[in-house]
């Protein structure tokens, strides 16, 4: 996303109550780009048609919410976030785990499972960070 963009984004969370006018634009930013490059390696590996592929599109579409959800901060409050986090890292974790079982012979399922991961732990700190701001 834009530096234009991040600050309108950062503007807007001065006004909010709430807290979350506390949190870093670069994690969220991290947080935003392993969701999208997660919904993206979801979706590709969601198309081999392996016992992997519902967990793939699920995953897709709970990082797609995820990240929509980040860019419209407006109305959003801290326990609202913290339970979406918490609901992609679950939705992550499933995927990566179900794709761990085809990645020794699938490049596809093996970097969704790295997806999965990333976007995990970018949830995860996004999450800290929150904590620590509260």
């Amino acid at each position: 996303m834009d530096s234009m963009m991040m600050g309108a984004m950062s503007q807007d969370m001065k006004s909010m109550s709430g807290g979350m006018e506390m949190i870093d634009m670069a994690v969220m930013q991290a947080c935003m780009d392993a969701c999208a490059a997660c919904e993206q390696a979801c979706t590709v590996c969601s198309m081999q048609m392996m016992d992997c592929a519902p967990a793939c599109m699920n995953c897709a579409d709970m990082c797609n919410t995820m990240m929509r959800s980040m860019l419209r901060m407006q109305g959003m409050t801290p326990a609202v976030m913290m339970s979406m986090l918490d609901a992609c890292i679950a939705m992550c974790q499933l995927c990566m785990d179900a794709c761990m079982e085809h990645a020794d012979h699938s490049e596809v399922c093996k970097m969704c499972a790295q997806s999965c991961k990333a976007c995990m732990d970018a949830c995860m700190d996004m999450k800290k960070m929150m904590m620590a701001a509260a």
